[in-house]
């Protein structure tokens, strides 16, 4: 039980670090409408300020994983 805490716990950090704003609800609300408005294909201007050139070079090489990074450091920071 105690290293399940120091794990929750340590998860938790971690994220709020990275994305300060995690704990906010309008924070949550841009982030389902990018999700709801890359699915129809209409990209948010503020999604496509937040992406790094290096990821756009990479080139086609894109997992969920780095799709969801691109979209939380666009609503979450």
């Amino acid at each position: 039980m105690r290293y399940f805490l120091f794990l929750f716990s340590g998860v938790f950090i971690g994220l709020y670090l990275s994305w300060p704003g995690i704990l906010l609800s309008r924070n949550w609300k841009c982030f389902n409408e990018i999700i709801e408005k890359s699915a129809e294909d209409k990209i948010s201007f503020k999604a496509v300020l937040e992406v790094s050139p290096s990821y756009l070079i990479r080139g086609n090489n894109k997992n969920v994983t780095s799709k969801l990074r691109v979209v939380a450091d666009a609503c979450f920071r």
